[in-house]
């Protein structure tokens, strides 16, 4: 695969992932009460679509920096492992959500707080997810540092994004009510900061589509200068 493929699938994947988030978050939020089997079952369609394009967005972004420099793999590596175990948790939670509907089809539940599988998908939604994306968001920031393979604004809203989700880490000390912003399963966790690392890959994709593919050689020592 050259660069000018890979770039397109970055900027494909990427634009898609994006898009499927802005359609997957509002519907966390339509009903008040125990939402129907059909809004469960939509959003996790959705979010097996994110997951499938979320491996092909890891994996191209991984190897445009190998490409790049081969110094660098170890990067790459990086991001792409934590980024792979990331959609591995999220397919997780995901199968647990739909759990709940299946056990529950008349829609007396709520999947993310109710059912013998809620509990279990705390973490996931929580804790974990932002471990993991703060692990990618700081290995990619650096990689595209390090390699220049797009601009700086790119390395800093990674930055950014990696040091909200890091922030979160912790909130599994601060109870499991849905209606905090700060709490291991709250709004201000899952939906909000959660959803960060969805509208970074969406404005990656645009770089990339907007970017010559022509790869700039990488100097020894990463710089911010242009």
């Amino acid at each position: 695969m050259n660069d000018s493929q890979a770039r397109r699938i970055l900027a494909i994947t990427g634009l898609l992932i994006g898009l499927g988030v802005l359609g997957s978050v509002p519907l966390y939020f339509v009903y008040s009460g125990p939402p129907p089997a059909s809004n469960v079952l939509t959003r996790g369609l959705i979010t097996l679509i994110m997951c499938g394009l979320m491996i092909g967005f890891f994996s191209t972004f991984s190897h445009l920096i190998r490409r790049a420099d081969p110094g660098a793999a170890w990067l790459g590596s990086i991001v792409q492992s934590a980024g792979t175990l990331f959609v591995g948790i999220a397919l997780v939670a995901t199968a647990f959500e739909a759990g709940v509907v299946f056990g529950h089809p008349e829609g007396t539940l709520d999947p993310t707080i109710d059912g013998p599988l809620a509990d279990a998908n705390v973490l996931m939604h929580g804790s974990i997810k932002r471990l993991l994306t703060a692990i990618v968001m700081f290995s990619a920031g650096y990689a595209v540092l390090r390699t220049r393979i797009f601009s700086n604004w790119v390395v800093w809203s990674a930055y950014f994004v990696g040091l909200c989700n890091l922030a979160y880490v912790p909130s599994l000390f601060f109870g499991t009510d849905v209606t905090e912003f700060y709490s291991a399963v709250g709004w201000g966790n899952s939906a909000l900061v959660g959803s960060f690392i969805a509208y970074w890959m969406f404005a990656v994709g645009i770089a990339a589509m907007k970017q010559p593919s022509t790869l700039q050689p990488a100097s020894n020592a990463p710089s911010l200068a242009k």
